[in-house]
């Protein structure tokens, strides 16, 4: 399998900012189960406005990633861009008959988020000086955390169908899971973990555009009954390097909750799949 991502810069700080770009690039190859090999660097640069330091930084940050995860950087590419970006192409492997796929939700199977929601609002805050510094820290820890020991906890409860939760946030994500996999998907809004402080900072009007844009494209298949607006908004915030959400049998997702639990995750059962053609309900 072969992956690319890159993103701009979410965070001031430049070796974070490689740490959260590598973990977000990593992460397509975890969300489909399995585990990266090599990657190539792939580097847009103001060389006009910002220092040569800044990028030694930026790399450092994603060579840290790729000693944690144990794959090896090989090389990469740069270019010069008035708009700083940096990601990765990953090569990894996965077993043939261990994959996870976006088409791969059953009927019957309960279903498991593996981080929180809120990235995206939290960040939009920061931008505009109205998040603190211990909400900011929390983000960065969650963009932070790869997703490696979640897909293994999603094959070993035997997982066929996953995705991960990023640009389109988990209403998109898990829809378009929904329609590849012709299931209906019933969400329970107050079991999805999310951020602290979050709610405040939605309800406050710190929404990015790319959250709005997701909302408004994932109504035509979206009963939101009597969840309100906000949560609404937050389930379709568009995240940067977010967990994974995956199905299960309902034991089997259960054991996975409590295995990632205890080892850091915040992670909950957040609904269930059955028949359907792809809709997504809210209770």
């Amino acid at each position: 399998m072969v992956t690319a991502d890159f993103i701009t810069p979410i965070v001031d700080d430049a070796r974070t900012w490689g740490r959260v770009a590598a973990v977000n690039s990593v992460s397509d190859v975890y969300a489909m189960g399995g585990w990266p090999l090599f990657a190539l660097n792939l580097v847009c640069w103001n060389t006009a406005e910002l220092p040569l330091e800044l990028l030694a930084e930026l790399l450092a940050g994603a060579a840290e990633v790729a000693g944690e995860c144990g794959f090896v950087t090989v090389g990469g590419h740069t270019v010069d861009d008035p708009e700083p970006k940096f990601g990765l192409t990953v090569v990894g492997e996965a077993h043939p008959q261990r994959l996870l796929r976006n088409t791969g939700l059953r009927d019957g199977d309960v279903l498991v988020l593996t981080k929180p929601l809120g990235t995206g609002v939290i960040a939009t805050a920061a931008k505009a000086g109205r998040a603190d510094s211990d909400a900011v820290a929390v983000m960065i820890a969650s963009m932070c955390r790869t997703n490696a020991e979640a897909a293994s906890a999603a094959l070993d409860a035997g997982a066929t169908g996953a995705t991960d939760v990023t640009g389109f946030g988990l209403l998109g994500h898990l829809g378009q899971m929904a329609r590849a996999s012709a299931v209906d998907v019933v969400l329970d809004a107050d079991a999805v973990p999310l951020l602290p402080g979050v709610g405040e900072l939605a309800a406050a009007g710190c929404v990015p555009g790319g959250t709005r844009r997701n909302l408004d494209w994932i109504r035509q298949w979206l009963d939101t009954g009597a969840v309100d607006d906000v949560m609404v908004t937050l389930l379709a915030d568009a995240q940067t390097s977010g967990g994974l959400v995956f199905g299960a049998a309902p034991t089997a997702a259960a054991g996975a909750v409590q295995r990632l639990r205890a080892s850091g995750h915040d992670c909950a059962v957040i609904g269930r799949s059955g028949e359907g053609h792809g809709q997504v309900r809210l209770r």
